[in-house]
Formats: structure tokens, C-alpha cells, sequence
């Protein structure tokens, strides 16, 4: 007698999914203007890391609100080069941004963040937080 074909279906629907999460997880598929980050949970504090080639200091806005890490970068590139008009221009305005939800609440008022060679680092120690927003400065 043969099974419920239903269920052959969600079967396969279910592999998909799972194959689906397990490429995004690994890096196999990047959602355009998305940021790819690294969160690591120590003991003390969270710490992510986030790639942003490219882009200053000045560009980048950090917020933290109810429990959630908000990351957003846009760049604009100057209009004229220094030494003539393009030929081609490929490297214009560019926009990413992450989200980040921390499983547990941290110490607003000692996040720190450093902005090196590209490479984004956010510190957020745990402990019992606030509710409020808080803008981070990044160093």
C-alpha cells in the first residue's frame, strides 16, 4: 500500500529548507547590501565582527535598541576623479546594513566599538540592560 504523498511532499520541502539555511549559514549565499558578520559569545561579553571594506569611520552608524544591534553603512564616492573624467565607473554609491538580535541583555554604557583596515569590532559586555537606545561611537 503505498504512504500519504502529502507527506513525500513535505518531506522534500523540509530537505530544501535545510539545504537552504545550511548554504546561508556557510556562506555560500550573501543577501545583497547585507553586511556579513561573525558573533562570538565569550563568557564576559559578545564581540561582532563585521567586514565593511571600503567604507570611514564617518560613514558608519551603530544602535543598539531593545536587544538588537543595528548596523548601517552608506557610501558615496566623489563625482570626479583627481585627474580626469571616468571611462568606466563601477565603485558608486553603496549601502549595507545588519541587524543583529543579542540572545541576552548587555551593558549599554560600556559598549565600545573600533573601526580598523575595514574590519568593524563591537564589544557588548552582558549584563542586565536597559530598554533605551543608545548611538555607539566607534574609535
Amino acid at each position: 500500500m503505498r504512504g500519504n504523498p502529502f507527506d513525500e511532499i513535505e518531506a522534500m520541502l523540509d530537505r530544501v529548507s535545510r539545504q537552504v539555511e545550511e548554504g546561508m549559514t556557510a556562506g555560500g549565499l550573501q543577501v545583497p547590501g547585507s553586511v556579513p558578520v561573525d558573533v562570538a559569545d565569550t563568557d564576559e561579553e559578545y564581540v561582532v565582527t563585521a567586514d565593511l571594506p571600503g567604507y570611514e569611520t564617518d560613514d558608519i552608524e551603530l544602535t543598539l535598541s531593545d536587544g538588537t544591534l543595528r548596523l548601517e553603512a552608506d557610501r558615496m564616492d566623489d563625482d570626479l576623479t583627481a585627474e580626469g573624467t571616468y571611462l568606466r565607473r563601477e565603485r558608486t554609491k553603496t549601502s549595507a546594513s545588519r541587524r543583529i538580535r543579542l540572545p541576552e541583555p548587555v551593558e549599554e554604557e560600556s559598549v565600545a566599538a573600533g573601526f580598523e583596515n575595514g574590519v568593524l569590532t563591537v564589544r557588548l559586555p552582558k549584563v542586565a540592560g536597559g530598554e533605551d537606545s543608545k548611538r555607539i561611537d566607534i574609535e
